[in-house]
């Protein structure tokens, strides 16, 4: 599995968010994370760090191409959820069996 950073999270906007939208959350993280803002005692690697990332989060989601491509990376990079059921063991054996098997909907008269 391809590890890619969430950049919606990173800038605090849903999946469906407009360019504005996203330019708007990106100015008002860079407001609260800049280093000459009042009340920021030292700067180091950390918020360094997270400036990075915030800019990165930006880049990629305010070009449209950039962003395409980025979606389509992030959907091959979720997980496959593959239905399975618990079959209990038979016989003598110690502890419970789980097999992965794909899912067969069954009929009768419980359906």
């Amino acid at each position: 599995m391809i590890d890619v950073p969430d950049y919606y999270t990173i800038l605090g906007v849903g999946r469906d968010a407009t360019r504005q939208e996203i330019s708007h959350a990106y100015r008002a993280l860079m407001r609260s994370h800049h280093p000459d803002m009042e009340g920021r005692q030292a700067y180091g690697d950390k918020q360094e760090d997270e400036l990075l990332r915030i800019m990165q989060a930006f880049n990629v989601l305010h070009d449209p191409v950039r962003r395409a491509d980025y979606d389509r990376k992030l959907a091959a990079a979720a997980p496959i959820m593959i239905p399975v059921r618990k079959i209990r063991g038979i016989g003598a054996q110690s502890g419970p069996i789980i097999r992965v098997t794909p899912v067969r909907w069954e009929s009768g008269p419980w359906s």
